[in-house]
Parts: C-alpha cells; structure tokens; sequence
C-alpha cells in the first residue's frame, strides 16, 4: 500500500481486506471461519474479534512498519541525534497513515459488534463481550491520542461515521479528539480485566487508567492549557494505579530491559515482540563499532548525553563505550540506546532477531505523572509528591547518595523547581520511549533552556514546529483538510 494514501481511501481498502490480514501474532485460524466473509459479517466470533485486534496493532508496530522504525518522526527533540527544527512537509506522513490504518481495524470491529455481530452466539455473555469493545475503544484511544499530539485536531472517524469515501470529513477540534480519548478511555477502565491470565501484554483496567492519567496531564498543558482540573484527574487516576500495589519498580535499572522482564511488575503497556512476530532488526538500534556492527539507525545526541549526570542508570540505558571505546571514537561518534538491543544475546543480535519489546506506559511514568501533577495543583511539591519522584531517582542512582543527583525531599524546592525536576526525569527515565518530544510540546519548551537542544539549531526555531504538517496525499485527496500553519498547503485551488 502506498504510504501516503489518503485516509478515506485507505479506509475503503482496509475494510475489503480485513478479513484477509489481521494477526502480529500469526494466529492460526479455522479456514471454515473465512468462508464467505465480508466486512459486515467477518466479526462474529471471538477469535476473529481478537484478530482483528491483534492486526490493529500491526498496522503501527511490526518489523520495519510504524514505530517499528520511525523514531525519525521526533528527531527534533533533544534525545536523537540529527534534528535542526527544519521540519518539512509530510514529515510523519507515514505515522500519519499507520494510526489511521489502525483505527479502521479497530472501527470495523466496533461497528460489528455493535450491529449484533456476536448475537448468534448464546454463550456470548455480556461479561465476554465487553471486554472486547473495551479492548477496542482502549486502542482507539491509543491512536488518537498520538495523532492529535502530533497534528492537532484530525478527522474523527468511529464506528457510526459515513463512509468517509463518500463523505469527506473535515478536521474534529483538538478538544473533540480528547472528547472521545477520556470516553473510551473510561469504558476501557470500566470493563477491562486486572489481569489476563496466561495473556501477557493485552491492556488492563489499570493500563487504561494510567493512560487516563497521562491524557489529563495532556490536556493540562499546550494546546488546551486546562490547567488545575485536568492536573488534579492526572493525580488521581496515577494514584489509583500506585495504589493498587500491583506494580513497583524493579530494583536495579540494569534489569529493567532485559528479556525476562519485558512483561514485569512495570511494565504496563508496550509494543509486543516474540520469536514468532520479531521487531525491526536490532542493527537498527547501535554503532556500527558493536558487535559484529551495528547500522547507526538511531543514534542518541551527544548533547543529551553530556547533559545526563553519572549514575548507573546512566549506564544501563545508554551506550557510551564499548570494548574500551568511548563513542566520540565509534564511528558515529555518538552514543546510543541501549534499551533495545544490549539486553538481548549476541547470537539474536547477529541473527537480525530483535524479540525487545518498545515500552509505552511504565510505573516509573506513573510515578512522575502523579509527582507533577500534585505538585501543581498543590501549588508546592508535597510530601508524596517528593516521595514518588525520590522512588525513581534513588533506583537511578542504584540506591546510593548521588551528589550530582540528589533526592527532592527536605530539599524546599519550589514549585517551578520541583517541576523542572520532574520534566528532566522523564527525560532520562523514558529516553527513547516516544516520550521526550510529547513533554516538549505539552511544556511548550522547544526554545526552552530545559531543553538540550544545539544552540546553533534555534535559529530555525518556530512556534509552528509544536504540529506536524498533515500529508499532502490526503489535503489533496480531501480538500476539508485544513493545514497546520507554517506548511505548504496542498488543497486544490489553494495559493502555494
């Protein structure tokens, strides 16, 4: 499929080939279930419904697809190297159309079940069924979350919307995008599960509160700026997740990404690898001077690195030497993360075989979302707040009094201080986690000296570069796109 089909055209394709390519998990299904399917019938089992839910993901992450391979999107925050705020037209096109891919997946399920797809079955009890749609509208969610961060308001296209092929659709405001993140992020927390037994990685109820949590701490900020009622549900519903006592930090950061812990106690939500569905080539992710060498792919600013105090966290999410060699010698000369590709064997390595999951949600995340939160609307850190952030920065420090790093409680901070804090622990907690750019935008903070960023880069700093540029294809292909300002508009009849 072309990258940069547009939207509405891509939703008429996806919905004829949905019955054909669903699963990132290669699931074998019962030939006889495909037997006449078409698009309105195809949903009518679990199976399917769970497929189809497994294809949604595929379509953002797989081998060398989506986030699979496009960190580039944000390589103008101040963790990947390359960035220079020249941010051109389609840049995240790509992003732009695997979102999209998803949620008509995702769309299409909803649309069946809803139109009784599962009602021949009598053992489907409603206890069954709402854990689906609450999968669904969870990963619905999911999608516009990171498409209206991105690029502001986008077309709102659900279960009940017009055939967009038919019916061309302006963009929703950014507040009707995050209308419906908060609703079906609060059916997902309503109907999801704990836990899945023996199903590792699927969302729970506690996954969609802490994504809950993130939203409002979103919308707090840029572009909305809702500030103290949005901050006070992110302290909330990150309090609610802390206070289950299901999750806790590992206790050294060198274990976090290792293989056995990729479904641990903080880990809440990721992109899922296996032996039978790889990631991206793990070469991707390192210098060519490692291993039997490395692509250089995804290389990390030197900046944010000279920036980052000694610690041992430092070291086990970082690669700033290796077999005696400092990276100003690596042949990049810079360093790398190593969260993707060092916790794995040498031999997967070698072999191109990259089972790593990519974190999306961690307890670390929670933690420093509940700490911002309270702090601000407490107007000064408190206690708990102190408390949350000290949990992550004592395990940065492997547990140890840090000069260069201390803890914030009885350190007085005010409450700017303490936020800044907080901001520059996300930074190094989440580095390489599809975070850093978001805090960046939310904070308003890209010409900020809270940000690492190459002073000779500014110069080509604009309040235009907080959104993304919506695709030419899909401007052209429906002239209701509006573009984001700073771009080239490409509506037929529209001045160049």
């Amino acid at each position: 499929m072309n990258k940069n089909m547009n939207n509405t055209a891509r939703y008429f394709l996806i919905v004829l080939l949905v019955t054909f390519a669903f699963s990132c998990n290669k699931l074998d299904e019962d030939p006889d279930t495909f037997a006449f399917a078409t698009p309105g019938t195809f949903y009518s089992t679990q199976t399917q419904i769970e497929g189809g839910l497994a294809g949604s993901m595929n379509k953002i992450w797989d081998s060398w697809v989506g986030y699979g391979y496009d960190e580039a999107a944000f390589v103008n925050d101040d963790q990947l190297d390359g960035g220079n705020l020249v941010i051109g037209d389609n840049h995240a096109d790509e992003l732009w159309d695997a979102h999209y891919a998803s949620l008509l997946n995702l769309n299409a399920i909803l649309s069946a079940i809803k139109n009784g797809s599962l009602s021949w079955d009598p053992d489907m009890t409603p206890e069954m069924i709402d854990p689906l749609v609450a999968q669904a509208k969870f990963l619905r969610a999911f999608n516009y979350f990171y498409l209206v961060r991105m690029f502001g308001g986008v077309p709102l296209i659900t279960e009940d919307t017009p055939d967009p092929t038919l019916n061309p659709m302006p963009r929703a405001s950014v507040a009707e995008v995050y209308s419906l993140i908060t609703e079906d992020l609060s059916f997902a927390e309503n109907f999801l599960p704990e836990i899945w037994q023996g199903m590792p990685g699927r969302p729970t109820l506690y996954t969609a509160k802490a994504l809950l949590a993130k939203v409002h701490l979103t919308m707090a900020g840029y572009p909305l700026n809702l500030g103290i009622p949005e901050y006070t549900m992110a302290r909330d519903k990150a309090w609610e997740v802390i206070s289950s006592g299901k999750f806790s930090l590992i206790q050294n950061c060198e274990d976090v990404f290792k293989s056995s812990n990729k479904y641990s106690s903080e880990m809440l939500f990721s992109f899922n690898s296996t032996y039978d569905d790889l990631a991206t080539d793990p070469q991707i992710w390192t210098s060519e001077d490692y291993g039997d060498g490395g692509w250089g792919d995804k290389a990390t600013d030197p900046y944010f690195e000279q920036n980052w105090p000694a610690q041992p966290r430092k070291d086990a999410y970082l690669l700033t030497d290796w077999n005696g060699m400092h990276y100003t010698e690596f042949y990049e000369q810079t360093p790398f993360f190593k969260k993707y590709f060092f916790y794995i064997s040498m031999d997967d390595f070698n072999g191109a075989n990259s089972p790593q999951n990519i974190p999306l949600l961690r307890y670390p995340d929670v933690l420093l979302i509940y700490a911002e939160a309270a702090n601000q609307v407490n107007g000064s850190p408190t206690a708990e707040a102190e408390s949350r952030l000290d949990e992550v920065i004592d395990r940065a420090n492997g547990h140890v009094a840090n000069v260069n790093h201390p803890l914030t409680s009885g350190a007085a901070l005010s409450m700017q201080q303490f936020d800044d804090r907080v901001l520059q622990e996300r930074s190094w907690e989440l580095c390489g986690e599809f975070d850093r750019w978001f805090d960046i935008v939310r904070k308003r903070i890209l010409d900020s000296p809270a940000v690492t960023y190459r002073q000779e880069d500014l110069i080509n700093f604009s309040t235009d570069d907080y959104l993304f540029p919506i695709p030419e294809i899909d401007q052209t292909l429906n002239p209701l796109l509006e573009q984001n300002p700073g771009y080239t508009d490409f509506r037929p009849g529209t001045a160049k």
